[in-house]
Formats: C-alpha cells, structure tokens, sequence
C-alpha cells in the first residue's frame, strides 16, 4: 500500500501540469515519518488538487536544504533549539510522534519474545557485546535459544534524526556509550554496516541473517520485522505497542515560546515505551505566502490525518497541541 501511494504521488509529480504548478509544495528530509507524509500528500492532492512533494533523505539532509532555501519546508526529528532556529531563521512545529524500535532477523525467535535492556543495546551498538548467545543476553531471555552466531549491526549511513533519538536513549541507558559516543545525527560507530534512511536499514535487516538495527515502528510493519522487548525507564519489560508508545507521547510538554522543542525518549511509567520521539516542520520565516501553503497541508493533515498516522503506527499530536500549533502559526506567519 505504501508502494502504490509513493509511486502515484512520483506520477503525480511529473505529470502535474502547469495550471497547478504554484501550487506545489516540496518539501525534504527525516524518513522516519514519510510514509505517513506520503499518505497525507496523496489523499490532500485527491481532494484540494494541491501537489505536496516530498523527499526521504533523512533529517540531517532535510535541516541542509531548508536552511539553504532549496525546499519549502524542512523535516526533521531532532529538534532545534530556539537559538539555531534563530540563527537560520527557521520556525518549528511538530506534526506526529513516532517510536523507534530495535529490529532482529534471527531465525527461530519471534516478534516480541526477545528480551534486551536497554544497556544490554548500548553495549551491543558499542560493539561490546558481539554474539547472540552472549551472557548478557541470555541473562534475561531462558526461554529462548539462543544461537552462537556474530551479531550483526546496522545503522544509519546517512545523518539522521532517527541515529539522533536512538543515541540520546543509548546515552541516558549507559554511561560507557554517552562517554565513547554521545548523542548525535551521526557518531563514529564502532561496528555495523550502514543503510540510507530507515528504508535502508529496515531492507538490510530483512536481507540480513543475525543482524539488529534501529528503525521507526512504521517500517517494521511494513517489512514485517521483529522488534525487541525493551525496558522502561522506571526498568518495567515493555513491547512495542500503541499504548506502550501513547503511554510515553502523553508526557510530552510543548511550549510555542520554545518553538515546540522537547525529547521524548524514556519518559516515566511503568508502561512508557523507552524511544519515542516527535518529528517536526521547518520553515524560512521570510516566505509568509508559502508558509500558508504548508500550513494548510498539515492543517488539512491535523484535521483529518490522525486515522492514516495511527493505521501506519503512529500516534497523531493531542488536539490540545494541535491547537497551541495553530496559534504558533497566526503569530508567526503574517
């Protein structure tokens, strides 16, 4: 289903004639919500006519093109602070929360029967764990057999909002991977192969017999993935559910004065899952006319997208946000 809608929104694209080309919208950057962009720009063209092009190239690609003004709107999941938006001159808002996952393709264990802590995850991306049959692992996880085969690692090669929510939950699980690594879009990875997008890691686990790797919920359903049981915060099992990730999102606290920005990653709970993050819409602040344009695209998305973002595994912002959204915009945009 995601094909089709990606492929007819690329027909739509070339195909759209010119009576119509002012208003087309392109917008780039974070994968980890294009599905749901793809769904949203798809039904909003069926019904406005309004062409809404956008690129999966990863967060640190959409923060480029947008501060360069080569797109109309920038997508990114890791937040900017007040004093780079202020810097690039850039206005920020979120439009869905997510949660990223830690998928496996290790034959004979099942979606939501491994069990990994979240250190035992940090340890495995730091390349201090490197077989699956490790104590560690076996520690917490009996039940299962577990095979004496090398781990394989797969992270982002691009830079990336999904690597930067990933790496603030390893840094805030394990003080050896926030002293070697940090937090970040990109970190020097002490192993792993790489893959573009969450496309491409997703693909890579899939083809990938023994690997593990980080990815937004919506593409583990998609490839039909496993995904880990993780811990909470408050160190309760948690899986990889809607009301595991709602649980988390409803502890999210948005201001406009800070332009909505905030981290989301192992909030308090016992249900709370550990990496939930928000992706968020940047814009110039000097193109008024076409800042209307995006905003109405996500306002028609507010309005009528939350069916799509939960059908694809998403959770749609609180109408109480919504509405602190719509404020930010009558002031800003004029």
């Amino acid at each position: 289903m995601l094909k089709k809608i990606l492929g007819v929104a690329l027909v739509a694209a070339v195909s759209v004639s010119s009576s119509i080309a002012s208003d087309k919208i392109n917008g780039a950057g974070a994968s980890f919500p294009a599905p749901l962009y793809y769904d949203w720009a798809f039904n909003y063209k069926k019904e406005t006519k309004n062409l809404v092009n956008y690129q999966s190239i990863g967060s640190g690609g959409g923060i480029k093109q947008i501060t360069k003004r080569i797109v109309d709107f920038g997508a990114s999941d890791k937040p900017l602070d007040s004093k780079k938006l202020g810097a690039a001159k850039l206005l920020q808002f979120p439009a869905v929360i997510g949660s990223i996952v830690v998928a496996f393709n290790v034959d004979g264990i099942a979606d939501e029967t491994l069990k990994l802590s979240n250190d035992v995850v940090a340890d495995i991306f730091a390349g201090k764990i490197t077989s699956w049959n490790d104590p560690k692992i076996a520690a917490n996880n009996s039940g299962l057999k577990l095979p004496n085969q090398k781990i394989i690692v797969v992270h982002r090669s691009d830079g990336s909002g999904t690597t930067y929510n990933f790496t603030y939950y390893l840094s805030g699980s394990s003080q050896n991977w926030k002293n070697s690594f940090g937090t970040g879009k990109a970190v020097d990875w002490a192993v792993g192969i790489g893959g573009k997008g969450n496309e491409g890691v997703a693909n890579l686990v899939k083809q990938t017999p023994y690997s593990i790797g980080y990815i937004e919920n919506a593409y583990k359903e998609k490839n039909n993935l496993s995904a880990a049981i993780l811990k909470t915060a408050n160190g309760k099992w948690v899986k990889a559910t809607e009301d595991n990730f709602k649980a988390a999102a409803k502890y999210a606290s948005w201001t406009k004065e800070d332009n909505f920005y905030a981290m989301l990653a192992l909030q308090p709970g016992d249900t709370s899952y550990p990496i939930v993050a928000a992706t968020f819409i940047l814009l110039p602040t000097e193109t008024p006319a076409m800042n209307k344009k995006v905003t109405e695209f996500y306002d028609y998305a507010f309005k009528n997208g939350d069916a799509s973002a939960k059908k694809l595994g998403y959770i749609p912002l609180p109408e109480a946000t919504k509405k602190m959204i719509r404020e930010y915009w009558a002031a800003n945009i004029k």
